[in-house]
């Protein structure tokens, strides 16, 4: 039997693929205990320095299994209520990783998949891919951080919008709202997302990492509490062997080598 979910790593990059290809990559309980098994090993890996999303046949990912979900014993409410419990572990993951993570988008991304490409840093869309929130066109609200991430992205009344009529999204029309990174050829998406973490991977992901965990806060905090948190974090920067790097490159007039310092936060 195929993994619904598969893992590889190459150099510093760990490539995490939806594998469920005959049902759009939908998740159903087991493939997101799965996934989230996967995130949480490699948000704890230091050899990893940055986290592709990627996916398997015609569809990014088509959300929860709805067939899984109105097909057991119990109720689809209590279907739900255990897979948004695992589902949501899995976006906190993504948000607290201290590492970059980039989702490369083919095919459809819809209901779950729609939250799940939000919840990461960076979305490469092929320019044939669809985006669909999808759960308001099945009686359903946003699930997985997508109502928490989508305003943030694209503003509260554009958010509305989407939540109201539920249509198609375009690449072209993602990219003008901004809710993708980068639009780029059918077929590179997966390419061109581990090129980009590739090159990120040499830069000073410490820092990336605080400044994540910084934005991700950053709509909870009065100003005087995230400012004594940016100095926290710059102090902690300082201290990091990144940022010691970082700072001698700047006194010796050269460019650092961030790349072979420890992940570790310090």
């Amino acid at each position: 039997m195929t993994a619904c979910i598969d893992v590889a790593i190459k150099g510093s990059i760990a490539e995490v693929v939806l594998n469920r290809p005959r049902a759009y990559n939908a998740f159903d309980l087991d493939m997101m205990r799965r996934l989230t098994s996967a995130l949480m090993r490699l948000a704890a890996d230091d050899a990893v320095r940055g986290l592709l999303i990627s996916a398997n046949g015609s569809a990014f990912c088509a959300g929860g299994d709805l067939k899984w979900a109105t097909g057991g014993e119990g109720t689809p409410a209590g279907a739900f209520h255990e897979l948004a419990a695992c589902f949501h572990l899995a976006i906190l993951e993504i948000r607290r990783m201290p590492k970059p993570v980039a989702a490369a988008i083919d095919g459809v991304a819809a209901g779950g998949g729609f939250s799940l490409a939000l919840a990461c840093d960076f979305r490469i869309m092929a320019q044939s891919a669809v985006l669909r929130q999808a759960y308001t066109s099945s009686g359903l609200c946003l699930d997985g951080g997508g109502s928490f991430h989508l305003p943030r992205l694209v503003g509260l009344s554009r958010a509305l919008e989407i939540a109201a009529f539920d249509r198609p999204i375009t690449a072209r029309r993602a990219e003008q709202w901004g809710l993708v990174t980068r639009i780029v050829p059918d077929g590179t998406a997966r390419r061109q997302a581990f090129d980009l973490l590739e090159q990120l991977s040499r830069s000073a992901i410490h820092a990336f990492g605080r400044a994540k965990q910084l934005f991700t806060d950053a709509f909870h905090h009065s100003i005087e509490t995230h400012l004594e948190l940016e100095r926290q974090a710059l102090c902690a920067c300082a201290e990091h062997p990144e940022g010691r790097e970082g700072l001698a490159a700047f006194a010796e007039k050269r460019k650092p080598r961030f790349s072979s310092a420890p992940l570790k936060r310090a």
